[in-house]
């Protein structure tokens, strides 16, 4: 197999795995009765781990073990803690597998792109066509659970004739109630098995071997902190990751609610419109890079996000134009994520790569994840009344003022686009290693 192409399959598995739970687990949890505190803490082992794995696994990466090696074995033990997942409905058994599938997987975000970009002859061009394997790998992961998600014994009783019928018959009947969380728990049971196959998968990578030096790589990537235009960079990436967050907390019910009105099977199948969409942008990106450079780039990236949640809150009746916004969501990741991990790939040293991917991905899955996942619930709820239903008291109705929720994360994006377009200024020349250790 070509490498590229090695690199590419690379991209579509590590991304099908965190792709298959993520959007149903903000459903999922609520319906296993989990606290709002509980539930956080489970949330959180995503970002808690990128920030432990900024100090430990990714300096063995640079340090101490070949990164297909360490990929291979941090998949592994992932895949069992994910399929174990699939079982579990108490809340201390879930967080700890939770937590150790988190603690292995992460720290494989910035192995997989120190991995690639170290096979790579030109990493403005051909990044973008391989990160693309990983769009693709989000898309695989949601469309199946469209099926997943159908009440089979409802079509069998319609007996529809015809695959138009039968089709039609199947998208109006959504699972529901127990059986529906019966089925996300299912989405473990998938990722966990793809997980195993990048486990044997990553023997085949490129060889990567660590690079030994007497300086931790963790210290010297957060020295890189010191120069202005990493500091911005790595501070806008925490507000980014924040709004970008806060779209997958809020989304999947969003758009199931009295406002929008889309089946339950057809959530992740319209959240992953933007992953469509993200295919064309990671396939021109490297053009717009040459055209636009590396500020406008990320300024377009954070901008989507503002254009995104500006619909969302100012326009949730008109739900096609709801569900057509998110195509922007392959802007904002191509044009400001993928781009932060190809400009730091770019412009700071090589010899900790894995840990200069993982000082971003601190702050885009750690802290920026950590503030969202941790506040989102309350934000939500601060915008929420609650009133009996008319006719009967013991029922509860919740209404959630969306135009003031996802007002939050737009203008929140729109400051972030501004600081980016007037205070990032990177040098023409990257940083040499001998640079930044002298400081």
């Amino acid at each position: 197999m070509p490498t590229r192409l090695k690199l590419f399959v690379m991209m579509v598995l590590q991304f099908f795995i965190w792709g298959a739970w993520l959007p149903l687990i903000f459903g999922y949890l609520p319906s296993l009765s989990f606290t709002p505190g509980e539930q956080a803490t489970i949330l959180n082992a995503f970002p808690i781990a990128a920030i432990v794995g900024m100090v430990f696994s990714n300096q063995f990466a640079d340090r101490r073990f070949a990164a297909e090696k360490f990929l291979a074995v941090s998949h592994l033990i992932g895949g069992l803690a994910m399929i174990g997942l699939a079982y579990t409905r108490e809340f201390w058994p879930f967080a700890g597998l939770m937590y150790v599938h988190c603690l292995v997987y992460v720290p494989t975000i910035s192995i997989t792109n120190a991995i690639a970009f170290a096979a790579m002859k030109d990493a403005q061009k051909e990044f973008g066509i391989v990160r693309m394997g990983g769009t693709i790998g989000w898309i695989l992961a949601a469309w199946p659970f469209i099926f997943l998600f159908v009440d089979w014994n409802a079509v069998s009783a319609a007996n529809p004739q015809g695959v138009v019928a039968w089709l039609e018959t199947a998208f109006q009947n959504p699972l529901t109630g127990e059986a529906a969380k019966s089925a996300r728990a299912s989405s473990y049971l998938v990722a966990g098995i793809a997980s195993l196959l990048l486990a044997g998968f990553s023997l085949s990578l490129p060889h990567t071997p660590p690079r030994a030096s007497a300086r931790p790589a963790w210290a010297v990537a957060f020295g890189l902190l010191r120069h202005p235009f990493v500091l911005v960079l790595w501070l806008v990436a925490f507000v980014d990751a924040f709004i970008h967050n806060c779209y997958f907390n809020w989304t999947e019910v969003f758009l199931g609610s009295d406002a929008v009105k889309v089946p339950s099977n057809w959530t992740t199948a319209v959240m992953s419109i933007g992953q469509v969409a993200e295919i064309l942008t990671m396939a021109v990106l490297g053009l717009v890079l040459q055209r636009l450079g590396w500020r406008w780039t990320l300024t377009i990236g954070v901008l989507g996000h503002a254009a995104r949640f500006f619909v969302f809150a100012y326009f949730p009746q008109h739900a096609w134009l709801v569900i057509a916004i998110n195509v922007l969501h392959g802007i904002c990741y191509a044009f400001f994520f993928a781009t932060v991990y190809i400009f730091v790939d770019t412009y700071l040293p090589k010899d900790i790569r894995t840990s200069a991917q993982g000082l971003f991905n601190l702050m885009i899955l750690g802290g920026g994840a950590l503030v969202a996942n941790t506040w989102c619930g309350p934000i939500k709820e601060h915008f929420t009344t609650k009133a009996p239903a008319v006719g009967n008291p013991q029922q509860i109705i919740e209404t959630v003022d969306w135009n003031s929720l996802f007002a939050l994360p737009m203008y929140l994006a729109l400051g972030a686009a501004v600081v980016v377009a007037l205070a990032f200024r990177p040098p023409l020349r990257p940083l040499a290693a001998d640079v930044v250790a002298a400081h």
